[in-house]
């Protein structure tokens, strides 16, 4: 299925690639940069490339693209949630998922990538598993593997969960404190238009978990209000039968960090917007404009909204910004035009405003539209959705378990029009 990966960093340098059937040249990537080039954003690349002979799927994580090479048609959603569990896994075994990260790491990057794919089809891709198949990466290993002249971490043994009908949980967990933990975030991507209104508006949601339960517990997750969630997709160790006929997440869970379920709340619920922005840009016959900008809070449920960031893409006719902003710190880039502002926290007492002047270049024409005005921002506690776990229960064991649930929102792709 999947020939070969290229992992291409910001700058175009091919500087990672992997081959599980025939040498795919890297001169294929020459058709993802020609589009790549005509794209206003990497966001805006688009996920399937076709070329003459080839499919080339990609997806941007982490500043950088990952290309999959496929020679026949395949399900393309299926090829971007393999890049994406990729990812995952890099990022769960290094803490991070950059280019200097996995340079450093080159070895167990291969040794990973040939046990997650068998002749171009997912194999392995449950953490873990591959923990127990290649050590992750620690300074003990690093010094004994140095000494002892050892080159690879990949295990001589099976994984044990390999042979069970529990394939992605290993036999004979046992911890001292066992704890369950439940993260339920969900992620808003909305588009307002000038007046405030919501021109779309949708929920994509997410419930991590992370499991350190001994021996082979069986839970069950039911929620207050389980019809708000649509279009589920769930990890392999859901009962869906269970789900289907009571709205209610049966499974044995795999040892440590997963995902548990993803959920699309859509655009025929009403959902919730919780700021709203006022905003007055204009440009001046001449060489300049006005640009001013207030954020508030809009039903959150009295919770505060914080790591607040605005980015405002200027037009390429604009040669410099002078603001000042009431809180936070502003900068703008010369060469891509773009300014960021870094909010912090919304105090509802004094609302974040930031205004000041535009300038253009000499002798260039007023810009036919406004730029777009990018949200990012995080409210702790709080599901936008009103999502809502209602309890946790334990079977199989006698242990009694430490819980937690925690819910965030966040912004996805949240975009005001001016």
């Amino acid at each position: 299925m999947i020939h070969s990966l290229f992992i291409i960093n910001n700058s175009g340098d091919v500087f990672m690639e992997k081959h599980w059937k025939s040498v795919i040249h890297k001169s294929i990537c020459d058709y993802f940069f020609e589009v790549q080039s005509k794209a206003v954003s990497a966001d805006d690349v688009p996920p399937v490339i076709p070329t003459p002979h080839h499919y080339l799927i990609n997806i941007y994580r982490n500043q950088l693209y990952f290309v999959a090479v496929v020679t026949t048609e395949v399900p393309p959603t299926f090829v971007v949630e393999f890049l994406h569990r990729i990812c995952d896994t890099l990022e769960d075994y290094f803490n991070d998922c950059s280019e200097s990260t996995l340079k450093e790491h080159y070895v167990i990057v291969y040794e990973l990538l040939d046990e997650m794919l068998d002749n171009g089809f997912p194999l392995a891709v449950e953490s873990n598993i591959l923990k127990e198949l290649i050590k992750p990466p620690n300074l003990l290993r690093t010094i004994a593997d140095t000494v002892t002249g050892k080159n690879t971490g990949v295990s001589g043994i099976l994984p044990t969960g390999q042979l069970s009908n529990v394939p992605w949980r290993r036999t004979g967990v046992k911890y001292a404190n066992n704890e369950a933990y439940f993260d339920v975030i969900e992620e808003i991507d909305c588009i307002l238009d000038k007046s405030g209104s919501t021109v779309i508006a949708e929920i994509q949601g997410y419930i991590d978990c992370m499991i350190k339960l001994s021996g082979m517990p069986d839970l069950t997750l039911s929620f207050i209000n389980p019809r708000l969630l649509d279009d589920v997709s769930f990890h392999p160790c859901v009962r869906y039968k269970r789900w289907e006929s009571d709205k209610v997440l049966s499974f044995v869970p795999p040892d440590g960090n997963f995902r548990l379920i993803s959920y699309h709340i859509g655009a025929n619920n009403m959902v919730a917007i919780p700021v709203y922005v006022k905003q007055n840009i204009m440009y001046r016959e001449g060489s300049g404009g006005r640009f001013e900008v207030t954020i508030g809070p809009k039903q959150t449920m009295g919770k505060t909204i914080e790591n607040v960031t605005m980015e405002v893409p200027f037009p390429k006719a604009v040669l410099n910004v002078t603001l000042t902003p009431s809180q936070g710190k502003y900068t703008f880039d010369p060469v891509s035009k773009i300014m960021t502002w870094d909010v912090g926290r919304i105090d509802t007492t004094k609302l974040p405003n930031i205004k000041g002047n535009i300038s253009l270049q000499t002798g260039s024409t007023i810009p036919e539209s406004n730029p777009t005005l990018n949200l990012h921002f995080t409210i702790s506690q709080m599901a936008i959705s009103g999502v809502k776990v209602n309890r946790l229960d334990m079977y199989g064991e006698k242990y009694k378990p430490f819980k937690g649930v925690k819910y965030i929102t966040k912004a996805g792709k949240f975009q005001i029009r001016t």
